[in-house]
């Protein structure tokens, strides 16, 4: 698989869609079989003319891009600042493009857009998937997809460029939308993989959830919830104990058959507060009785050490990166983070993302939408 990626920070429009179209024609050629573009808020009212001028050039066979309030590219990050990211691969089977919306009904979800043919299919596909926030129902997809489409795993992010309804913009082939979602379905492929770093330590030890209901965790290990959290945090050295202060969090593990839990293993979610008259925790998830979850921290080295150590040994000639708009500085106090952890990992600069309002990756055997995580695509 042959990738290739170009970032420009030309405040003009017209100078910066010309660099990086020319950057990837220098080093890829035209007609890659699948074409992503990435521009922050600067350059979303010109964006039709700059997805005209990619597809007259480069002539993509497929073309998914969005809007984001930062963007990178290689092993650099440009926040809220104007800039283009373009990336583009040769795959050994065509992608096929996909527009669809997600609508949440009173007898379930309703998916419209994806191929009949992956009903029931069973086969892996991977879902390369950018949405609108404020007009996608994205979790009840993501709920409804293993039943669905067995086998679909999805990565992306939601489109970060604009605050209210109607601001993002998400671009398909020729056309660009406000709302709904868009992407690429990829074939099955052997060299496509993915990487989820969600950015936490786990603290304490795995505790059995004995009773719960929806989002109140009543009990842990037969002891009221709040208790057991008290007792953990009374115990814990200074360092761990003032970044407990600054948010706790909580792992539910989703492949139960395992017999040790490792970072990778845990969905997080934010504990969200406390009710000392009933000892319970609300969490930011619906938890059942008998999961098994384990309370969790968050700062820059945990962040950082996750991600390095779930890219251990890994090795591809691209990578998408959908990280967390809440990452970058304002996580690491410095730019281009994630982009230098990923890109080391990938062969002549081939990354390219978005800092995304929601990140979309799988967890175990389904995909999950999650917050403060650096999702990633690797091919080859």
């Amino acid at each position: 698989m042959e990738c290739s990626a170009a970032l420009s920070e030309h405040p003009m429009a017209t100078q910066a869609t010309g660099e990086v179209v020319g950057r990837i024609l220098e080093t890829l050629g035209d007609r890659p079989d699948l074409a992503v573009l990435f521009t922050t808020a600067p350059h979303a009212g010109v964006i039709e003319d700059i997805v005209r001028t990619v597809r007259e050039l480069l002539h993509p066979a497929t073309l998914v891009g969005a809007t984001a309030v930062s963007v990178l590219g290689g092993n650099r990050e440009v926040e809220e600042r104007p800039a283009i990211s373009l990336w583009a691969a040769r795959l050994p089977a065509p992608a096929t493009p996909v527009r669809f919306d997600v609508a949440a009904t009173s007898v379930g979800t309703t998916v419209s857009g994806l191929p009949a043919s992956l009903i029931g299919d069973g086969t892996p596909h991977t879902l390369l998937l950018i949405a609108d926030p404020f007009s996608t129902p994205v979790e009840s997809f993501l709920d409804a997809a293993p039943e669905t489409y067995p086998g679909l795993q999805v990565v992306g992010g939601l489109a970060s460029a604009a605050r209210g309804p109607g601001g993002n913009r998400l671009v398909l082939d020729g056309a660009v939308f406000s709302d709904g979602a868009v992407g690429a379905l990829l074939p099955p492929l052997p060299q496509v993989a993915t990487v989820v770093s969600q950015g936490c330590r786990p603290i304490g030890q795995p505790l059995t959830v004995t009773k719960a209901e929806g989002q109140v965790i009543y009990e842990l290990a037969g002891r009221p919830a709040l208790d057991q959290l008290i007792w953990l945090l009374e115990r814990l050295g200074p360092e761990d104990r003032a970044l407990a202060q600054q948010g706790i969090h909580l792992g539910r593990v989703i492949d139960e058959h395992k017999v040790d839990f490792d970072r990778g293993d845990f969905l997080i979610r934010s504990v969200l507060g406390g009710d000392r008259s009933a000892g319970a925790l609300a969490v930011g998830d619906e938890i059942e009785i008998g999961a098994t979850v384990q309370f969790q921290v968050r700062d820059a080295q945990s962040a950082d050490e996750d991600l390095r150590l779930l890219l251990t040994g890994t090795r591809a000639s691209g990578a998408l990166v959908f990280t967390c708009n809440g990452r970058g500085t304002h996580l690491f106090g410095r730019a281009d983070h994630d982009a230098e952890v990923v890109d080391a990992h990938v062969d002549n600069g081939a990354t390219a993302g978005m800092f995304c309002a929601g990140e979309l990756g799988p967890i175990g055997s389904r995909s999950f939408l999650h917050g403060f995580t650096a999702s990633i695509l690797l091919f080859g």
